[in-house]
C-alpha cells in the first residue's frame, strides 16, 4: 500500500508517496498543505535524506527508488540520476549520452515526466546555451535547486 507524507521545504511543500517497494514520487504542491505530523515508516530515510539535503548535509541521495514511467522514461531518469550534485548537463548531452543525437525532445519530454522530483535530478538539466528551460516544479524552485547546490555563493571570498 502506497503511503504518503507532506514536507515542508524551503521552495514549497512537497508530497512523497512510497511503499516497502521504494519511492514513487517526490511531487510540488501548488496549494498549502500542513506538513505531516506523523511520517510514516517506508517515507522516514527519504523525509530524512530530503532534510539533510536542504541543510546541505547531503548531497547524493541513497534510496530505493520506483519511479512509475515507460522503458525510455525509466532510461532518461536512470541518466539524471549520474549528473553530480552542483552540476548541469544541456538536453543535447543527455540525449548524446542516451546513444542517439535525435531523441533530444523525447529525452526533454521524459526529463519533464520525472515523478521524484529533487531525487532523481531533473533540474540539473538545461538549455544549451545555458537558459533555464522548463521545469515541472516552476523555474524559480530550478533557480534556487541549482543556486543551492552551486559551490560558490555570491559575495563569498575564497
Amino acid at each position: 500500500m502506497m503511503e504518503l507524507a507532506y514536507v515542508k521545504t524551503p521552495i514549497g511543500t512537497v508530497q512523497l508517496q512510497g511503499d516497502t517497494m521504494g519511492l514513487a514520487s517526490v511531487h510540488f504542491m501548488d496549494i498549502e498543505v500542513a506538513a505531516s505530523e506523523v511520517i510514516p515508516e517506508v517515507l522516514l530515510d527519504a523525509v530524512t535524506q530530503l532534510k539533510e539535503y536542504f541543510s546541505k548535509k547531503r548531497m547524493q541521495f541513497e534510496l530505493l527508488l520506483q519511479p512509475n514511467g515507460t522503458q525510455f522514461q525509466k532510461k532518461v531518469w536512470k541518466q539524471l540520476e549520474t549528473i553530480p550534485h552542483g552540476k548541469t548537463v544541456s538536453y543535447q548531452t543527455m540525449a548524446n549520452s542516451l546513444g542517439d543525437p535525435k531523441v533530444i525532445r523525447a529525452a526533454a519530454s521524459a526529463n519533464g515526466k520525472n515523478p521524484i522530483a529533487i531525487i532523481i535530478p531533473c533540474h540539473r538539466v538545461i538549455g544549451s546555451d545555458g537558459s533555464l528551460t522548463g521545469y515541472a516544479g516552476g523555474l524559480d524552485r530550478k533557480k534556487w535547486l541549482l543556486a543551492h547546490e552551486s559551490s560558490v555563493k555570491q559575495g563569498e571570498l575564497f
